[in-house]
């Protein structure tokens, strides 16, 4: 079971837009430090300069919950990614009891919460990260 020093590390991130046709939205890999036992920082780096710069709250499993992880990516002033931000909401993959060689991930959704490069604000998509380190 994931908890919030366990997060750490580097995660494969791939995205999917909430459509019928699950067009590809992002992918990258988010790096993620846990400074604290509820926060998180680290990046998202998709490549070719673009860069996200990572904050996040981390809310610990209790017996009925399980932990769940709120992240704001923040574009870096001056790059191709300046003004972009996104928010993201993620827990821990089921972990299968007898699951065989099973990797540890995260799933969850994004939503672009600004407009950027002609596109709107409010976009959806599901992501899965898997962990690599």
């Amino acid at each position: 079971m994931a908890n919030q020093t366990s997060l750490a590390g580097t995660w494969a991130y791939r995205s999917y837009l909430n459509t019928p046709d699950q067009r590809p939205f992002g992918a990258g890999l988010f790096t993620f430090q846990t400074p604290s036992p509820t926060t998180l920082t680290g990046t998202l780096d998709m490549g070719s300069g673009l860069v996200l710069d990572l904050e996040g709250t981390i809310t610990p499993a209790t017996d009925k919950c399980p932990l769940t992880v709120e992240i704001r990516g923040f574009g870096r002033a001056g790059t191709d990614t300046d003004s972009w931000e996104y928010d993201y909401h993620g827990a821990p993959a089921y972990h299968w009891p007898t699951g065989v060689d099973q990797v540890e991930s995260l799933v969850g959704s994004v939503l672009r919460a600004k407009p950027h490069n002609g596109t709107p604000a409010g976009v959806t998509a599901s992501f899965i990260a898997v962990r690599r380190s």
